[in-house]
């Protein structure tokens, strides 16, 4: 292939880079993550394509420079308004405390435990009491990522950090802030909804 042939190839190569640049862009008003999904994709391809084996490959071209730097802003804009949907849209828990009612992320409740009449939950700054059976917690919770543990304790899936098998057949949790937790044998399997994936420990929980 002669070095005509090459030139002719990257500009062919260049230009529909540009034109399908410039339509994604057109797009993201519409539709913010497909146009910078392509424009990644775009430039992604621009900056892995190689030089030609028989050297002579010309300097790279920075032309593209300003599209590129379009499409990584755009593609910034979209991860941050998806990061604030997320955070809008977690889960949350209303109680009544001390005459008003307080609103907490569930993510932030590592731990539900029974204590009399009420439930503790164990918020990552303040125990909270709520005039509730643990049971009925426990159901109401379920959904969120909450398994039972202990007749007394439901806990977080996504705050346990650890866990150890004791010689009683029993177990014990560590949650986020490294208070633990004993798991008897009547609820020990629902530690498999602690993680969808297990590797070598496939008896474990067993």
């Amino acid at each position: 292939m002669s070095v005509r042939e090459i030139q002719d190839q990257k500009a062919s190569a260049r230009d529909m880079f540009i034109q399908q640049t410039a339509h994604a862009t057109a797009d993201v008003s519409s539709s913010p993550l497909r146009g910078a999904t392509i424009n990644a994709t775009e430039r992604r391809r621009d900056y892995t394509r190689e030089s030609p084996a028989n050297g002579f490959g010309e300097a790279a071209d920075t032309s593209l420079l300003p599209v590129l730097r379009v499409a990584a802003a755009n593609l910034i804009r979209v991860l941050r308004q998806l990061e604030v949907t997320a955070k809008r849209q977690a889960p949350r828990i209303a109680f009544k405390a001390k005459g008003n009612i307080l609103l907490l992320d569930l993510a932030d409740i590592w731990a539900v435990q029974a204590e009399g009449n009420y439930v503790s939950l164990q918020h990552r700054s303040n125990p909270y009491l709520v005039h509730e059976s643990l049971s009925s917690m426990a159901e109401k919770l379920k959904p969120y990522g909450f398994i039972r543990i202990h007749r007394s304790v439901v806990v977080n899936i996504s705050a346990v950090e650890e866990i150890q098998p004791l010689p009683t057949g029993e177990y014990r949790l560590r949650v986020k802030g490294g208070k633990e937790y004993l798991v008897t044998r009547t609820y020990k399997n629902n530690l498999r909804d602690l993680a969808q994936l297990w590797l070598g420990s496939e008896r474990l929980c067993g």
